[in-house]
């Protein structure tokens, strides 16, 4: 009877655990802030967050962070003549445009990292070829030189020119996936399969954390 009881109580507590709702982590190096709170002090873990920025789309619209206020998104980078990874990250980021294309709190955020080449009307064709209607996938241009530091500095990712890689730029195929308050929760390989339903599980999962 005793081993029934101690059976039954194991039951329940890994159901009980089964039922919460798993937090993601947060991506970066925290920084620990001191605070006055009802006259005592106490320390507030504070992790980065994406600052704010403004690019065009493939509509030729401004989008910046507070574009993207009350969603989370994955973000990218690419070119348009990438002859190697970017074909297989669309691919697989279409994926998750299919899945939810039609929530309101999620969005997409593609950089190109050759927006000498990559002008709003090169990448609206892009994305027309790719089936990508409505406000949900944002291919944006800008400015080379803070596409690069956004990207290698906020979403810790390589972004720049190599003469010596295939088209003539390197760049990360990681997607990367951001918070309601622009916090980076997770990073996914965007060339395989499997780190794209990685991501798509863990969009779920941030959809109900949020």
């Amino acid at each position: 009877m005793k081993t029934f009881h101690i059976s039954l109580f194991c039951l329940v507590m890994l159901l009980f655990a089964a039922c919460q709702t798993k937090k993601l982590p947060y991506i970066g190096e925290p920084e620990l802030v001191t605070k006055v709170v009802d006259g005592k002090e106490v320390e507030e873990t504070i992790y980065p967050a994406i600052p704010d920025f403004s690019f065009q789309n493939q509509n030729g619209e401004t989008i910046s962070g507070r574009s993207l206020d009350g969603k989370i998104y994955v973000a990218d980078f690419f070119f348009t003549t990438c002859p190697t990874i970017c074909p297989p990250m669309k691919k697989n980021l279409l994926k998750v445009y299919q899945a939810f294309k039609d929530n309101p709190e999620v969005g997409i955020l593609s950089h190109t990292i050759d927006p000498a080449h990559d002008s709003v009307a090169v990448l609206k064709k892009y994305a027309d070829d790719l089936g990508v209607t409505g406000n949900m996938w944002h291919f944006v241009t800008g400015n080379r030189d803070k596409i690069y530091e956004i990207g290698e500095k906020s979403y810790m990712v390589s972004a720049r020119e190599d003469s010596a890689e295939a088209g003539g730029y390197i760049h990360s195929g990681h997607f990367i996936l951001v918070d309601k308050n622009k916090h980076i929760r997770g990073m996914y390989d965007g060339t395989t399969e499997q780190g794209t339903a990685e991501l798509l599980k863990d969009i779920e999962t941030l959809l109900k954390e949020e």
